[in-house]
């Protein structure tokens, strides 16, 4: 099966106001649509939860897979002007969200490359539908708004001024996360924990 409408993202041209991103309708095939829907990780919570640490059917599976394969990365290497060879994979799916979500933010420092997918069916709601946003404070000035309708694609390079967010929405909003991140970044952050874990034992020792 074809997951993904390749040419229409090579099509798709790189905005750079006000930061590098595409966005692409139609970029998950209307069939693998069809065959994800029904072997979609089940999930009855808010949160964003590891693709590893859930359980699907086949059609995900190899959805999955094929995110995982060099051709999918190097797509993304030639749109965005990167080398992301060695940058680990990372991804996540997500069934709702609450009010409280959609805050402006950039991503975190870790994240080199965000991909969001998105798998509802339509979406006839105000709120939920993601901005490229211009700064960390106005909402309204944006410069895309992307509706999570079925198949589309929003991929952006991670940057200080990289401001996303959405009006509030509680309810149905299936998408899957898929970064690719920092390895130096990620193994920094890993020996400041231990260091910290390190620290906080030697004063209980000497408490």
């Amino acid at each position: 099966m074809e997951f993904f409408d390749y040419e229409a993202f090579e099509a798709a041209p790189l905005r750079r106001d006000p930061y590098d991103h595409v966005v692409v309708s139609g970029f998950v095939r209307a069939e693998a649509l069809r065959a994800i829907a029904p072997d979609f990780p089940a999930i009855d919570d808010q949160g964003s939860h590891p693709i590893e640490a859930l359980r699907y059917g086949p059609a995900f599976e190899a959805f999955w897979k094929e995110i995982q394969g060099d051709a999918f990365r190097r797509r993304f290497e030639r749109k965005f002007g990167l080398d992301l060879t060695g940058h680990p994979l990372m991804a996540t799916a997500r069934e709702y969200v609450q009010e409280v979500d959609g805050a402006i933010h950039t991503d975190s420092k870790t994240k080199v490359v965000t991909i969001l997918l998105y798998f509802n069916d339509a979406w006839p709601h105000e709120g939920g539908r993601l901005r490229i946003l211009r700064s960390p404070s106005d909402l309204e000035d944006y410069a895309d708004e992307v509706a999570p309708i079925a198949g589309t694609l929003l991929a952006f390079r991670r940057s200080e001024r990289s401001f996303h967010g959405h009006r509030p929405h509680a309810g149905h909003r299936r998408m899957v996360q898929v970064h690719w991140v920092d390895p130096k970044r990620i193994q920094g952050n890993a020996q400041k924990r231990k260091s910290l874990r390190w620290r906080l034992k030697k004063l209980l020792r000497l408490g």
